[in-house]
């Protein structure tokens, strides 16, 4: 059996649904479904239980429960960057996974994990798999970046593979459900859906409007990722999982443009709650990845919108 915490949210459910793709079935789905919405994620995937998260959290404790498990793929967490709630976020980010993965050292169970690029804050040291780079800027970034500090201590003398995946800007499909925290791709579809324009923020931090840059990198390539670790089990440590290459947010609303045929850009005033709280740039640098044996190459934004939107919209 393969575990997948936060099965119901984006990332574990592409992920779901990738291992059902390959012929894994024998999954167990943990989750938090007081957002029933989520459901609609996981309609159509197979898997063999679901379990509350809060019932899998104690029952961690039972030194006899489950056995035969084949790796744990960890996505669940509080995701919401504008969550200040520390501790609620300190619970459910970081004392979660550290019991999860004691759990899985005891078990000799694979762990892999959701980490963030939000650990580099405003990025200004570079995205380098480096403590000199890592400054949180909020309480979702720390709880990320203080697992990872935690992992750090603990990989020396793990029992079993521990891999900690920093992801960047993620899109694609089953992401609807995390309403203002979707990505600006999702954002950009449902202005053209009702309007003729996608909004973009005016320039900030010296770059001009529209033109502050991200690396977008589509879920598909995301769950590719987390599916050869899962291969790779010798192959442990911290990974940054973007494409590389950073894009503007231009080039990301013209891609939805292009695809639907019609629309124009416009810019809206730079928030200023969000000034000196924004990452206007980021990258990721991924030679870590590579180092460690994965090959595939990324999609970029106009490949990763196409494929995106002919799946969002057919569906809507």
């Amino acid at each position: 059996m393969i575990i997948v915490t936060g099965g119901a949210g984006f990332i574990g459910s592409n992920l779901i649904h990738a291992l059902n793709h390959q012929g894994e079935n024998d999954i167990l789905l943990v989750d938090d479904l007081t957002n029933g919405h989520k459901m609609e994620n996981i309609a159509d995937l197979n898997i063999a239980d679901y379990m509350d998260k809060q019932d899998f959290i104690e029952r961690l404790s039972n030194p006899n429960f489950l056995t035969h498990i084949r790796a744990v793929f960890h996505q669940g967490a509080c995701s919401a960057t504008t969550e200040w709630n520390g501790h609620y976020v300190m619970e459910n980010n970081y004392e979660y996974s550290k019991r999860l993965l004691e759990w899985c050292q005891t078990k000799h169970i694979p762990f892999v994990y959701a980490s963030s690029a939000s650990v580099y804050g405003m990025g200004k040291e570079g995205f380098h798999i480096d403590r000199a780079c890592e400054k949180p800027i909020n309480m979702y970034a720390y709880s990320k970046f203080q697992f990872d500090q935690y992992v750090r201590r603990i990989l020396p003398r793990a029992t079993s593979q521990i891999v900690g995946l920093r992801y960047f800007n993620v899109y694609g499909s089953r992401e609807q459900h995390k309403g203002s925290m979707s990505s600006t791709t999702w954002h950009f579809n449902q202005q053209l859906l009702h309007s003729n324009d996608v909004k973009l923020f005016a320039g900030c931090d010296g770059f001009a409007d529209g033109e502050q840059q991200r690396d977008f990198i589509y879920v598909n390539d995301v769950v590719a990722v987390n599916l050869w670790f899962l291969e790779n089990s010798h192959q442990s440590g911290i990974f940054n999982v973007g494409t590389g290459q950073a894009q503007t947010f231009n080039v990301m609303a013209q891609a939805v443009i292009n695809w639907h045929k019609r629309g124009k850009i416009s810019y809206i005033p730079f928030p200023e709650h969000l000034k000196n709280a924004y990452q206007s740039f980021t990258e990721a640098d991924i030679s870590t990845l590579r180092a460690a044996g994965y090959e595939h190459e990324f999609m970029n934004v106009q490949q990763g919108v196409s494929d995106y939107l002919s799946r969002l919209n057919h569906r809507a």
